[in-house]
């Protein structure tokens, strides 16, 4: 595989940005590893990362170059800051950056599939929320989407950190007033139940998150939430795991054997 640290300009943020990615290439002689490329247009993925993370984490933490190599996938890592993929209200506009300008960008310099059925969105924690409110909204544009121990219910976590103001700061710079939060696109329990009273299409989710984690209670309740809602869900969770990047690791590599990905049999590759 191809893997290239790339710098460019945003004209949405009105500044230079970066993304990590991996390009698939047929390979025949690398140790170790299986190296596949589609025929034309590669599938995408966009793997999203978390609130205290950058563009080089999943790189940096996982052995995610080698888990794709086999696949013939693309992998799209971009770089969001603390933003909630979101317009923020007192800053940058991540969430048109990340959901219109990112994917025309890189159609621009990659070689990527168009097509909704080659196209899907993953990340963990805060990159889990992204992800689901990527696919949530945006439905025509991604065929599945993978939360991996995601902030799910922020409602919920305003509820529980109450009392913290810091917590309550940085959200206001985010969102704007919280108390309007409830139903907007920020709340993936509303994007939820919107979508599932509508006739547009159902993006494949998949969702875990480990017992042990801070998070389990906002995984419990999106779960549920969307059960009732009958959409197509997959729910997997891990007794003892906490919110830690070995659970992570472990957990991409489910999520790419989920992908409904067009997969060649090994010898075809040879």
């Amino acid at each position: 595989m191809a893997f290239i640290q790339c710098d460019f300009f945003s004209d949405t943020l009105g500044l230079s940005t970066s993304m990590n990615v991996i390009l698939p290439q047929e390979t025949t002689r690398q140790i170790g590893m299986d190296g596949a490329a589609a025929a034309n247009a590669c599938p995408v993925l966009y793997l999203l990362h978390g609130l205290s993370d950058d563009h080089t984490i999943w790189q940096r933490r996982t052995s995610i170059e080698r888990y794709a190599a086999p696949l013939g996938l693309a992998v799209i890592m971009p770089n969001v800051g603390r933003s909630w993929y979101a317009d923020m209200a007192c800053g940058l506009k991540y969430w048109t950056f990340i959901s219109e300008e990112l994917p025309e960008v890189c159609r621009g310099f990659f070689p990527l599939s168009h097509r909704r059925e080659d196209t899907f969105v993953a990340g963990l924690s805060m990159g889990g929320y992204g992800a689901f409110k990527l696919a949530l909204t945006k439905p025509e544009s991604f065929a599945a989407a993978a939360s991996l121990s995601g902030a799910l219910d922020m409602i919920y976590r305003l509820e529980q950190a109450s009392q913290d103001d810091d917590w309550h700061r940085e959200l206001t710079h985010v969102f704007g007033p919280l108390d309007q939060l409830t139903g907007s696109i920020h709340d993936t329990m509303a994007l939820a139940q919107q979508l599932a009273v509508s006739d547009r299409p159902r993006p494949s989710l998949y969702q875990c998150c480990g017992s042990g984690d801070f998070l389990i209670d906002h995984n419990r309740r999106f779960h549920e939430h969307a059960r009732r809602l009958g959409l197509d869900l997959v729910y997997e969770e891990d007794p003892g795991y906490e919110h830690t990047w070995d659970y992570w690791d472990l957990t991409i590599q489910r999520v790419l054997d989920w992908l409904p990905l067009e997969r060649r049999p090994a010898d075809d590759r040879l």
